[in-house]
């Protein structure tokens, strides 16, 4: 996680929410690690774990991520949740929750919803409070 949170910090160079994303393929390395990119590319879809499950399936030469894991300072949204639940994605672990469009746990459960196809192993709360900070940090520096 302590990763992720230095991937997320590279996001506040060019004013985008602080979020840090990395696929770790199943032998323990880093496949791929990215940031949230909307305003710097004008990209609604631009979410760090996007960015990286994208990477990563091009360093695999695979869209199947089985047996990866999505490391990721914030609690995935419904689109990210989607993409990881689309890739395969063997486990999920966040570090804070997001209250307002969390899909793993807070406003839905994508990760183990039994209509679908797939389940995605899920660790939440790791490194809470140092991800937590970086968002509170941000937005109420934007608030003044």
């Amino acid at each position: 996680m302590a990763l992720a949170i230095a991937e997320a910090k590279h996001a506040l160079s060019h004013d985008d929410v602080p979020v840090g994303a990395l696929v770790i393929g199943p032998d323990g390395k880093v496949l791929a690690s990215r940031h949230n990119e909307r305003e710097l590319t004008g990209d609604p879809s631009a979410h760090a774990e996007v960015l990286a499950l994208r990477d990563a399936a091009a360093a695999l030469g695979s869209w199947h991520l089985d047996g990866c894991t999505l490391v990721v300072t914030l609690e995935p949204c419904l689109m990210c949740g989607g993409a990881a639940l689309n890739s395969r994605i063997g486990r999920i672990v966040y570090g804070a929750a997001d209250m307002k469009a969390g899909a793993c746990l807070s406003l839905y459960n994508i990760c183990d919803d039994p209509r679908l196809n797939h389940r995605i192993e899920l660790t939440d709360g790791v490194m809470r409070e140092a991800c937590g900070a970086l968002l509170t940090d941000f937005f109420g520096e934007l608030r003044g």
